[in-house]
């Protein structure tokens, strides 16, 4: 009995990490697509416009990144174990890089005009390195980490590589577009039309960077050729690309038409939900593809247990006050009204 439980924990832990990081990759990723974005709306006027799309919800899309991380290292310690030392370079470039875009979006509205561009930088380079840093790690996880016993077994520089560079450009891309489809959402006139525009071309970059990392994964390892093309596992798996293709249509059709202003970021969500699930289907039941499995990382019955219950609770308060703050300032900004 007690092992049916800690096994069905187990697989409720995996799930709810997965959640949170989902939600922190949709939330802080439209965010990071903001700065990302601001070297294309050179006026100050536009952007302290995209500054206040944002303004009152940024800070508390990183809470689901805290979950992520803490909810790792108590669920699944000999993961963060390995993980922690195989990824230390990208991990401290994406930490350093929110901690400098943080102070940069407040300090921008206090700075003088001629120091401005200053800060302005800061917030497009920490936006984007933490986006690279944060796609570079998720491709040296799926490239895989050399494991020795229960340690990490790799070098320094084990995590940079062809791939893990294709995958930070792919998630720059793919924010980038988050943030041009809630620009879309968000503002009116010319600035929606130039945001309508870039995402446009971000989307076009977004999905050709998802196929071009589709067609890497599969020849990274051999345990991922067969959970996409070995039969029956490419049952579950042709849906994938197919709700992409689907999804993709509608976004440049609902991004041609104009009208439905919160349609695109939508459908981009669902776009993102959906390669977020064939990640899943390529490394489950591994959280270190493909040496450790969900199963060897856990923590002991009682810890997950007593852990979980107190997940349960907060969960549902994260998410309603973050629900809330997104209710309260939903709807198109006004110009005339700012943060600051």
């Amino acid at each position: 009995m007690d092992l049916a439980i800690s096994f069905d924990l187990t697989v409720a832990w995996a799930l709810l990490l997965a959640t949170a990081i989902f939600i922190y990759v949709v939330l802080d990723g439209f965010d990071l697509g903001l700065g990302i974005l601001y070297p294309f709306f050179p006026k100050k006027s536009d952007r302290d416009l995209v500054m206040n799309s944002v303004a009152p919800v940024w800070d508390g899309n990183e809470t689901w990144l805290v979950l992520g991380g803490g909810g790792l290292f108590a669920a699944f310690p000999l993961a963060y174990a390995i993980l922690m030392p195989a990824l230390y370079p990208p991990i401290i470039a994406m930490l350093l890089a929110l901690v400098f875009r943080g102070v940069a979006f407040e300090f921008r509205w206090r700075a003088r005009d001629n120091r401005r561009f200053l800060w302005d930088a800061a917030f497009i380079g920490g936006s984007t390195v933490a986006a690279f840093a944060q796609g570079v790690i998720l491709g040296a996880i799926l490239q895989g980490i050399e494991v020795d016993g229960r340690a990490y077994g790799g070098t320094w520089w084990d995590w940079l590589s062809p791939f893990t560079v294709i995958t930070g450009v792919a998630v720059v891309l793919g924010y980038a577009l988050l943030g041009a489809t809630w620009l879309n959402m968000k503002l009116a006139g010319e600035p929606q039309e130039k945001a309508r525009l870039l995402a446009w071309r971000f989307g076009l970059a977004t999905i050709g960077s998802i196929v071009v990392v589709s067609l890497f994964t599969p020849y990274l390892d051999t345990a991922y050729w067969e959970r996409w093309f070995a039969w029956p596992a490419i049952l579950f798996a042709a849906p994938v690309p197919i709700l992409v293709g689907v999804l993709t249509l509608a976004l440049f059709r609902t991004l041609t038409r104009g009208g439905h202003d919160a349609a695109p970021f939508v459908i981009v969500l669902a776009i993102f939900l959906i390669t977020f699930a064939g990640l899943g289907i390529s490394m489950w039941p591994y959280i270190i593809p493909t040496e450790v499995t969900i199963y060897d990382a856990a923590s002991p019955y009682k810890s997950q247990l007593f852990m979980f219950v107190g997940a349960c609770v907060l969960l549902p308060i994260i998410l309603g006050y973050t629900t809330y703050a997104y209710w309260v300032f939903r709807g198109k900004i006004d110009p005339e009204k700012g943060y600051h």
